[in-house]
């Protein structure tokens, strides 16, 4: 499983990541910046990725993600600061080491409820 990190989450998160075992990239580091979401896609699975975490809550509504060979994972909180993400990496690890699907998972923050 290989992950990417979207532009709008803080790299932070992938050090987290890799420190409980994930691969991670993020876009700026593949240099990836100036794609828009479908040719991202396109690049993330002729890449191996396999998986790619955001914060655009809207990323499901503008593709038709059903096409493409991917599980999207979608960070919902108040803001996509550090400090605010941080506390749904518990819940992402879980969701990340359980069986996925090609499919939009949401991981939302408790206080949004």
């Amino acid at each position: 499983m290989k992950i990417l990190l979207d532009e709008n989450l803080p790299k932070k998160l992938m050090r987290d990541l890799r420190n409980i075992g994930f691969r991670v990239s993020c876009v700026p580091d593949e240099g990836w910046k100036s794609l828009v979401n479908g040719s991202l896609i396109q690049k993330m699975i002729e890449n191996s990725f396999t998986i790619l975490l955001t914060f655009d809550q809207n990323l499901q509504y503008q593709q038709n993600l059903s096409k493409y060979s991917i599980t999207v994972i979608i960070l919902h909180a108040k803001n996509n600061q550090y400090l605010t993400l941080k506390s749904l990496i518990p819940d992402l690890e879980k969701l990340l080491k359980s069986p996925l699907e090609q499919k939009v998972y949401q991981i939302i923050e408790e206080k949004l409820i």
